[in-house]
């Protein structure tokens, strides 16, 4: 390998790693807050109740997601630093 250089490999492997970050953060956000909505809708809230909860539900689902992308992003340049 060529010094600082990355392989073509190299580079397939990353946006493939970046691809399933963004989908699996995606979708932990959407089960989320479908769980969120779910909730809502369960308990017939309506108003400024439902809104705010839906408002809540909606941080917590971006929360989720943005930890995910950041978790499974580390993880992989980790493993990348180590030779794996």
């Amino acid at each position: 390998m060529d010094m600082g250089r990355e392989s073509r490999w190299e580079k397939d492997a990353m946006t493939v790693e970046i691809v399933f970050a963004l989908v699996t953060a995606a979708a932990l956000a959407a089960v989320i807050f479908a769980g969120v909505l779910a909730f809502t809708l369960a308990f017939g809230l309506s108003g400024s109740a439902e809104k705010g909860v839906l408002v809540a539900g909606g941080l917590l689902g971006a929360t989720a997601g943005m930890w995910r992308l950041v978790r499974v992003l580390l993880r992989f340049d980790a493993q990348r630093r180590m030779g794996r």
